[in-house]
């Protein structure tokens, strides 16, 4: 990738990177016992797949500075991709989500390394846990290994802390909010830190910091990248409901069942009568939800138009995210590159 923006080789020089790494540092890992294999082998799992949107905009906060394109930015900006890994880890965990990717998740694929084991399914869960834990380190360590000078690294450090912070507040408060009254500005508040940020607020500003990028140019970025990354949780939200799982990896019943607190279901709740909220409350609190309950909680979204006033959120916040690129001091492909993400991030089946 130079001056031109082609998603397939920037994502398939964020693969190599990942691929490398990973297959190194689990070597490593199985030096210390080849007990650790599964453990290995989960970490390598986690970061094959993935549509390296979040390297993506790291990069191009770098290029929208004024900076070329480099190796060694490639290489930090994979390190966002490791803190999605973890998060994704723990997120699955916490959900207690049987697939990602269309594989088993690393909790449930662990269970056969403890087979014969006592109170296996709570090990496999501990061991996953553990997963994530080592890949946010591993994240810290790409990026400081990357290859670009300290002074540059120094620059974005901090921004680090705030990206933790952020994504275990929202995850936080997605845990503390299942299970109360459906809230549209509460689960707006979710998405903002849970997935909001850290998928394109703070990797554009953690690249922007790297190029050495002034005050204005990181205001363009927070005033791209909040609307965008909620318009990307909104897609994800309805995908998780309505979607493929042949194309999106991941089950249907998964929200339903984690009872997560939803804009789509928030929305849902809003339009409803007395009636229609009984009918939520009964799926909502449902043990074991299966094709019967996420069938009629379909059919009562739809009557309802809460897929279709999710859809419009979405276009309006990719309207917004975009128009904050207008009169942005920054080199036109970045413009052009950071438009297409906008449209890429937001126009998905998967």
């Amino acid at each position: 990738m130079t001056d031109g923006f082609d998603p397939g080789a920037f994502k398939a020089r964020v693969d190599i990177t990942l691929g490398q790494f990973v297959a190194r540092e689990s070597g490593r890992l199985l030096t210390i016992d080849p007990h650790l294999r599964p453990v290995a082998e989960q970490l390598v799992l986690a970061t094959t797949h993935g549509k390296r949107l979040r390297a993506a905009f790291c990069y191009w906060g770098w290029r929208a500075a004024g900076q070329p394109d480099s190796d060694a930015l490639v290489k930090a900006a994979a390190a966002m991709e490791l803190v999605h890994a973890a998060a994704s880890v723990h997120d699955d965990i916490i959900d207690d989500s049987p697939l990602r990717h269309g594989l088993p998740t690393a909790h449930v694929a662990l269970r056969s390394a403890l087979h014969g084991r006592p109170n296996r399914t709570k090990s496999a869960k501990a061991l996953a846990m553990l997963v994530g834990d080592l890949l946010i380190g591993l994240a810290g360590q790409l990026f400081a290994e990357s290859g670009l000078p300290a002074a540059f690294l120094s620059r974005a450090r901090p921004l680090w802390a705030v990206l933790a912070r952020e994504l275990i507040a929202g995850e936080c408060l997605e845990v503390i909010r299942t299970g109360t009254a459906p809230d549209t500005a509460e689960s707006l508040q979710v998405i903002r830190y849970k997935s909001a940020k850290y998928t394109v607020e703070q990797p554009l500003l953690i690249g922007g910091a790297l190029a050495g990028a002034n005050d204005r140019l990181l205001k363009v970025f927070s005033a791209y990248g909040l609307p965008l990354g909620g318009a990307f949780q909104l897609r994800d939200d309805l995908l998780g409901l309505f979607g493929d799982p042949a194309t999106t990896g991941k089950a249907n019943l998964d929200d339903l069942r984690a009872r997560r607190p939803t804009a789509l279901l928030a929305e849902t709740w809003r339009r409803a009568d007395a009636g229609q909220r009984k009918q939520l409350r009964k799926l909502i609190s449902h043990r074991e939800p299966g094709p019967e309950e996420l069938h009629e909680m379909r059919e009562l979204m739809h009557r309802l138009e809460s897929p279709g006033h999710i859809e419009k959120m979405i276009v309006e916040l990719v309207d917004e995210a975009t128009a904050a690129l207008a009169g942005a001091n920054m080199p036109a492909n970045a413009t052009r590159a950071l438009t297409e993400l906008a449209h890429a991030a937001t126009a998905r089946n998967h």
